[in-house]
């Protein structure tokens, strides 16, 4: 009896989500299958094949995965250091990675177009030690080089979380047995954080892919990803029906790193601290 009457305490959640979440999924759902005459159609979903829609699609798609393979690279090494350092997660190290996530997603991004165009902060201090510009603003890889540091936190945090929970007794047993520090990462360290692996991927794949603001800001009018389709056809062409039509496609990309997600870290063990 009194689980029942704590499950009307989600009710304000549900109806949250229901408001929020699926009707304005629901309403995509419905435009992008629907042409203007309120018809099924399946004309705005096979719009991905249009060439400049699918370059941006697996422009969208390779930037991704770049900024992607990038934090894994930096967040392993990272989170393994934190781990042997012996550092709680309230610790001051901890708190400055998460920090960058309690500021505003849009400024940060403005912060590193400050920093990257051509009279910029960087610039500025290369001119003054006499040294050559960099000229990165409105390219590829100032896009990445924004994925990278606005997603890195969501790469640490996952594989931190997972290295903290592997038992030492395991290192010591392999260590008794023979093996050394690289059989020790190969066949228990690397196995035991696949979770963590695959929760940061999927947490830093899937807003990568789906950004505007970074390649907007970042990689100027030149350099059109997915998610800038989409926006353009929502806000400049006013044309619902294609913006839901290409986002239903992007949306199979995001249900597939789900599955795989779920597939790997059946026990939530990669969750987030």
């Amino acid at each position: 009896m009194k689980n029942k009457k704590n499950i009307w305490l989600s009710g304000p959640y549900l109806v949250w989500s229901a408001a929020f979440v699926i009707i304005p999924l629901l309403l995509v759902v419905y435009y992008g299958l629907t042409a203007k005459d309120g018809g099924f159609s399946l004309e705005y979903i096979t719009a991905v094949t249009q060439p400049e829609n699918w370059k941006a699609l697996w422009l969208s798609v390779l930037l991704s995965l770049v900024s992607t393979v990038i934090c894994l690279i930096l967040s392993y090494p990272l989170a393994m250091i934190l781990v042997r350092s012996r550092l709680s997660s309230g610790s001051m190290i901890i708190f400055l990675f998460i920090l960058p996530m309690w500021m505003n997603f849009l400024l940060r991004t403005i912060a590193w177009q400050n920093l990257l165009e051509k009279n910029g902060v960087i610039n500025s201090v290369l001119s003054w030690l006499h040294l050559p510009a960099v000229n990165i603003i409105n390219t590829p890889g100032a896009i990445v080089l924004g994925m990278v540091y606005n997603f890195l936190p969501f790469m640490i945090l996952p594989i931190y979380n997972a290295l903290s929970k592997i038992d030492e007794n395991l290192f010591h047993a392999a260590r008794d047995l023979g093996a050394n520090s690289v059989q020790t990462f190969v066949k228990i360290t690397l196995p035991l954080t696949v979770p963590g692996i695959v929760s940061g991927i999927t947490m830093v794949f899937i807003p990568a892919m789906t950004t505007f603001v970074i390649s907007d800001l970042l990689g100027g009018a030149k350099i059109l990803l997915i998610g800038n389709v989409i926006e353009q056809e929502f806000k400049q062409a006013s044309n619902w029906h294609a913006g839901s039509g290409l986002s239903l496609v992007l949306m199979v990309f995001i249900v597939i790193n789900m599955i795989v997600t779920s597939i790997a870290d059946k026990d939530g063990e990669g969750a987030l601290l």
